[in-house]
């Protein structure tokens, strides 16, 4: 059998070993340490927030930021449709609600048309949203000037889940700074990993003091075990952010090599009208942290045709994101908008993406998919 062909691998530098030996040698193994603060400031510098916490993971950076947000019982959420489960997850985690929003086909990200339609019908019923949650998919940005005016029009905060986005800009400004908090995800197929792990970014002090405190089972300041507020186990350890300090220090050439990655895909397959790329808009850069394509409907094959033609030559892609409200989990839950989420994920295609991709597994990707076409 040929040589497997992975999605999204994880990356090492070649410096995380030393900050892991750091660690080690200190013996700072435990929750938290200099290498989670150093990791902190990191985040921070190349993000242009002023305060971040680094978490277990993104979902648990999400469910923070409901809570921070004052999200609880009975409430609702409007939340992008095309992303992963754990996008709303933390949403349910509340006792909230999510109310799904259809995408657009400039960015594949949230509607702002469907936006604010959703917004508008759920005043009429008396039920003002909470909190507005954007994803930026696959590292592309959303169209955040309108969904940013949007809310600030109704009064919404906008949670932004930059968790496959990290090293994507709009208008310059790096993703996941835009919304009254961001999140970010370093799970092992993200763009760098710290094995497992996510930050909450915010520019409110008080809020991301507020998250430290939550995460490490709010335990109030007292020579004893004094609770006041219910906690969580939530704090990355100080060995992960080894990892992750590691890890900055080649993101931007791991952003290159996933945006190299990309274009080649684009090039090699530009004989082919009918395979169409996610879009980058003029004022957006993405990390591309997936190269993902549609198959059109004049093609003679389909999406998953050509799923099963690269899986037979043992390479792994993957569909497009199923959207939420078609998920059995969420098949209760409101939803605005057509049928554009639906469609792309009928029609997409993740290809393997990894920043480690040798040029012969890039050829033996391409060759594949122009042998089946």
């Amino acid at each position: 059998m040929k040589p497997k062909i992975w999605l999204s691998s994880p990356h090492m530098g070649g410096n995380e070993t030393k900050y892991i030996q750091e660690a080690f040698d200190t013996n700072w193994i435990a929750p938290l340490g200099p290498h989670v603060d150093a990791f902190e400031k990191a985040l921070c510098t190349y993000t242009g927030v002023k305060h971040a916490a680094a978490l277990s993971s993104g979902t648990a950076a999400l469910h923070l930021a409901l809570i921070l947000v004052g999200v609880g019982y009975g409430d609702e959420v409007l939340c992008q449709s095309f992303t992963f489960s754990a996008s709303a997850n933390p949403i349910a985690y509340q006792g909230a609600t999510p109310i799904f929003i259809d995408s657009e086909r400039e960015t594949w990200n949230m509607c702002p048309v469907a936006l604010e339609e959703a917004i508008k019908d759920r005043l009429k019923k008396n039920k003002k949203p909470k909190a507005v949650i954007v994803v930026h998919l696959y590292g592309m940005p959303a169209q955040m000037t309108a969904i940013q005016a949007i809310c600030e029009q109704y009064g919404i905060p906008l949670i932004e889940d930059a968790a496959e986005a990290l090293g994507s800009t709009y208008k310059g400004q790096a993703m996941g700074s835009f919304g009254k908090l961001g999140i970010l995800s370093f799970n092992g197929n993200k763009i760098i990993t710290t094995s497992g792990g996510g930050a909450l970014l915010g520019n409110e002090e008080a809020l991301i003091t507020k998250s430290r405190f939550l995460a490490t089972q709010a335990r109030d300041p007292a020579p004893h075990y004094q609770h006041s507020h219910i906690g969580y186990n939530y704090r990355l350890s100080n060995v992960c952010a080894a990892i992750g300090l590691g890890q900055m220090e080649v993101l931007p050439t791991r952003i290159e090599r996933r945006r190299a990655n990309f274009h080649f895909y684009q090039e090699e397959l530009k004989a082919y009208p009918f395979i169409e790329f996610q879009p980058e808009l003029a004022d957006s850069f993405s990390n591309r942290w997936l190269s993902a394509l549609v198959v059109n409907e004049s093609a003679e094959i389909s999406r998953e045709d050509l799923r099963l033609a690269l899986e037979a030559e043992n390479i792994e892609a993957r569909p497009l994101w199923k959207p939420l409200h078609l998920q059995p989990v969420f098949e209760e839950a409101p939803y605005y908008g057509g049928g554009v989420c639906e469609d792309l994920f009928n029609r997409g295609l993740c290809l393997p993406s990894g920043s480690n991709l040798s040029q012969e597994d890039l050829t033996r990707i391409v060759d594949t998919i122009k042998t089946l076409f």
